[in-house]
């Protein structure tokens, strides 16, 4: 038995990912909604021609057959739209980041309390990436010891030309460090297995787009647990010539070795994704992971069935966004930006 579906909000092309992956796992889909025609519709109607639009969200949180919404509407509405999927009894699936303000993560905190629904995050960086799943994989086989720092790299590439007026205004989606960061925060927690974090530094600019104050395209997060030290830089500046949109990468420092992962290109020529460099005292290889699984999304059915959290604890969910909204708060703003 699995879900069935309803989508509310396609602002983003991580709309994609969120429901091709369910419905790759035997999920239907009863419709979807959006405000307006923003720039993913013409590939979310190629991707999923046969999934009708509802005429208003209503119509997909009303309907009882539907156990499960996926939102990627504008950052800034998305928690609106999780509460009140919640309060209509559905689970929530939504697009990182899962909110945009600490006053609407004290609002999610208790509408998950009271009603018991599910509010997860789709971190696609660790949940759609096959190399996250192998280098987890290795860490516990002991391959590299105990981790004590992860270094997460989140380059994107800016293609501004497609962008929507909401993209530059740091109120609508929260911040480089809450948008795009949030993916490296949640990756340094889970792989450190650390509950909490504190922000020792972090620090947001502007320093290529004088023309978008509001844009931040850079930014930079220094975390410490109990457990160990996290390192993230997020920027908005791949160049042209890479023959995709970011070299995202991610290194695993641990006690007796270390892993690499080039998630989505390898720059020295090997072709296709999922790169992994192991290195510790008895190896020293590069290990294809594309064919790694991708947990996430069956054990979300299964959780959304059996009232479980096995895809993801709550409170990592809770604790990833309060720290990338710390952060984000707190962040030194350097230069271009107003009010710097």
């Amino acid at each position: 038995m699995s879900l069935t579906l309803g989508v509310i909000g396609i602002d983003h092309r991580h709309i994609y990912g969120q429901l091709g992956q369910m419905l790759a796992r035997g999920c239907s889909c009863k419709g979807w909604y959006t405000q307006g025609d923003p720039q993913p519709l013409a590939g979310f109607l190629q991707r999923f021609p046969d999934i009708p639009r509802a005429s208003d969200p209503g119509t997909l949180l009303d309907d009882p057959e539907i156990d499960l919404i996926l939102i990627a509407d504008i950052p800034s509405r998305r928690a609106d739209l999780a509460i009140k999927s919640m309060r209509a009894g559905k689970d929530v699936m939504t697009d990182k980041p899962g909110c945009t303000t600490l006053d609407q993560l004290a609002a999610l905190r208790t509408c998950v309390a009271e009603m018991g629904r599910i509010w997860s995050v789709d971190f696609s960086e660790r949940f759609e990436v096959p190399a996250v799943t192998r280098a987890a994989e290795l860490i516990a086989e002991g391959a590299i010891g105990t981790v004590v720092q992860t270094v997460g790299l989140g380059p994107h590439r800016l293609n501004l030309p497609t962008r929507p007026d909401w993209f530059f205004d740091d109120a609508a989606y929260g911040g480089i460090l809450t948008d795009i960061g949030s993916h490296q925060i949640d990756q340094f927690l889970y792989l450190t297995e650390s509950d909490n974090a504190d922000v020792v530094a972090s620090a947001v600019g502007n320093f290529a787009n004088p023309d978008h104050p509001g844009l931040q395209d850079f930014g930079e997060i220094l975390l410490r647990s109990d457990k160990g030290s996290g390192y993230i830089r997020v920027d908005w500046y791949t160049p042209d010539a890479l023959p995709t949109w970011g070299d995202g990468r991610l290194t695993i420092l641990g006690t007796e070795g270390y892993i690499e992962l080039r998630k989505y290109v390898d720059v020295t020529g090997r072709e296709g994704t999922d790169h992994v460099i192991l290195v510790n005292g008895d190896r020293c290889e590069h290990i294809d992971a594309s064919g790694a699984t991708l947990p996430y999304f069956d054990r979300l059915i299964q959780d959304v069935q059996n009232r479980t959290q096995t895809a993801m604890p709550q409170d990592h969910c809770f604790t990833v966004m309060e720290l990338a909204l710390r952060a984000q708060a707190s962040a030194t703003r350097l230069r271009g930006l107003a009010n710097a």
